[in-house]
């Protein structure tokens, strides 16, 4: 395939801003590509310039400019999924009084697409738009279990309940496979609990998860039963509006 060589490189800073932590220098993006100095920072200028990056006034080091939200803004508003999952998601919130979310599969980890919040004062919030790891949120086990994914080569530790070991974590997605839901017991975010269940398309294939998150407090696990029996009665309609056919 033929490239245009200035448009893969600005392409390639964008995705370094994107895994960034924090800013990046100039010096790190010239190593990063093997190019001048100067020649990174007429790209770094032109990315600006357009929005799509923007430096820090204090350090002169860059990070991923306010274009870029507004072109992922775009792309998730012409999502047909999340049009379709919106309704159910407010449903939901209605029977259970929890913030409730819409999950896709995107760079190996779960994409929040939408979220429908709870009128509860004390409530679990998720910007859409954010990546979390598969293998501590309750959408992510749900994606991995349901489409049979391999696991992350990272298990990260984010609490001390997080499955950070391969092997227990293979039985844990067994078992969400075989009670077909998924839980995050305060494995991504201390005193949060989740539940969610995979959404089918009309192909049979897992297209997304949607769920629910409130604070342990609420969510407790004598009640998570109850609670994953309604998450899997929405999903299951969902996956009945997109056609999914079993067997």
């Amino acid at each position: 395939m033929s490239e245009i060589q200035s448009l893969a490189r600005g392409l390639k800073i964008l995705d370094l801003l994107a895994a960034a932590d924090d800013t990046v220098g100039i010096t790190e993006i010239a190593e990063y590509l093997g190019m001048d100095k100067s020649s990174i920072s007429r790209v770094m200028q032109t990315l600006a310039y357009y929005g799509y990056a923007e430096q820090d006034a204090s350090t002169r080091r860059y990070r991923l400019g306010p274009q870029v939200v507004v072109l992922g803004q775009a792309l998730l508003n012409r999502m047909p999924l999340r049009e379709q999952a919106r309704p159910f998601l407010q449903q939901l919130v209605d029977r259970t009084g929890e913030c409730a979310h819409l999950g896709v599969l995107a760079q190996n980890q779960v994409l929040y697409l939408d979220q429908v919040e709870s009128s509860a004062t004390l409530r679990v919030k998720t910007r859409t738009g954010t990546l979390a790891p598969l293998h501590c949120t309750a959408l992510g086990k749900a994606l991995i279990s349901f489409s049979h994914l391999d696991l992350p080569e990272q298990l990260n530790p984010f609490t001390t309940r997080t499955i950070t070991n391969a092997d227990v974590l293979r039985l844990h997605l067994e078992q969400t496979r075989q009670q077909g839901y998924a839980i995050d017991d305060e494995e991504y975010n201390y005193d949060v609990r989740c539940v969610a269940a995979p959404v089918y398309n009309y192909d049979n294939k897992v297209v997304g998860a949607i769920g629910i998150s409130g604070p342990a407090g609420r969510m407790n696990l004598e009640r998570m039963p109850e609670t994953a029996a309604l998450v899997c009665e929405v999903a299951r309609a969902l996956s009945n509006r997109l056609s999914f056919r079993r067997g």
